[in-house]
């Protein structure tokens, strides 16, 4: 493997691959957390060694502090220090009007404990609705824990422009920002990615594989609707609805699978690759439970796109009519399609 690597800050390196955690969390179906916990073991031997969770990911920050647990006992701090975890601060949306410092620094330090670190490598923050309650005071709180040594670096999740300038502005040194980006979504190239770099702020994009929906497991299969327990299949088969609906999914799955097959790599390959060549773009974040499908994930080093995979991809990308609007602007109206399947309130103290 060619290992691809990114620089986020000079103390903090990454490979351009991280293993994501949401699909850990509760509403995902079950989990086997003996088996998730070992192949975390696998991910690591294979280099990928940043694992990405939230405060709100039921159980999540346990597993990964478990996994540490487990290397550090077994292999000796060197390799446990190897690891990196970029976690979350998201308070409820029904408590923002009056979350405050204390709330703030008890939940850094239950992901502290949970985690079984000394340092969070890095939070990223976010905040339902910038117009209640103290938003800046809050990442001003956290500046102050970095300060303290509790945390190392700070990003910020699913804004645009608009949301994370006037931070900028107030001199956080706001180190990345995590969105949705794929093939199926592009909103982050509508000028966020340009002020992004203007900023020296990071890419880290999750959504890559729209859930599973850009594999070969989706290829020529008839419209499923939304009966999905699963809610992240449903928040994805919306964003086909708003890329163009089923049937120009399909073409560009078809257009996937033909590059695929030219590269002799999976289509997960194809899919990522194509997010990792975008502007400002530091690392791909797949949610993989388990490590079944690693090889498919490694083969994303291997794969160098040509003018010809872009033209007849951009063919098909210049059909699609959505997602609409800035980064997480659907996904922000609670009253919408999108923000109705959101849970809200998930940051029990």
């Amino acid at each position: 493997m060619s290992a691809e690597i990114c620089q986020l800050r000079p103390d903090h390196q990454i490979l351009r691959v991280i293993k994501g955690g949401w699909q850990l969390a509760g509403g995902h179906g079950s989990v086997d957390r003996t088996q998730a916990i070992a192949d975390m073991s696998t991910f690591f031997d294979a280099g990928i060694r940043t694992f990405d969770c939230a405060d709100i990911y039921t159980g999540v920050e346990e597993m990964i502090g478990d996994f540490i647990e487990t290397l550090r006992s077994d292999r000796g701090s060197e390799s446990a220090d190897k690891v990196t975890v970029h976690t979350k601060l998201v308070p409820n949306r029904d408590s923002l009007s009056s979350f405050g410092s204390k709330d703030i620094e008890r939940i850094i330090d239950r992901s502290l404990k949970r985690l079984r670190l000394d340092q969070l490598h890095l939070v990223q923050f976010y905040w339902w609705d910038l117009s209640i309650g103290r938003p800046y005071e809050t990442l001003e709180c956290l500046k102050k824990l970095c300060e303290k040594g509790k945390i190392r670096h700070l990003g910020v999740n699913n804004w645009d422009v608009k949301q994370t300038a006037p931070f900028v502005e107030k001199e956080f040194d706001i180190v990345s920002t995590q969105v949705q980006y794929s093939l199926l979504d592009r909103r982050p190239s509508k000028g966020l990615a340009r002020w992004c770099a203007e900023n020296d702020i990071n890419l880290l994009c999750y959504g890559s594989l729209a859930g599973g929906f850009l594999t070969e497991y989706w290829l020529e299969k008839p419209d499923p609707g939304f009966m999905f327990e699963n809610r992240s299949l449903i928040k994805y088969r919306l964003i086909i609805d708003e890329f163009g609906g089923w049937d120009l999914f399909q073409t560009l799955l078809k257009t996937v699978k033909v590059i695929a097959d030219k590269h002799v790599v999976s289509m997960t390959a194809v899919a990522v690759r194509y997010v990792l060549d975008q502007p400002q773009v530091a690392a791909v974040i797949i949610g993989a439970r388990y490590a079944h499908h690693l090889s498919q994930t490694l083969s994303i080093f291997e794969l160098s796109l040509d003018p010809d995979d872009y033209a007849v991809l951009e063919a098909v990308l210049d059909q699609s009519h959505g997602p609409s609007g800035y980064v997480y602007e659907l996904e922000s109206d609670s009253t919408g399609r999108h923000g109705r399947i959101m849970k809200y309130n998930l940051n029990a103290l």
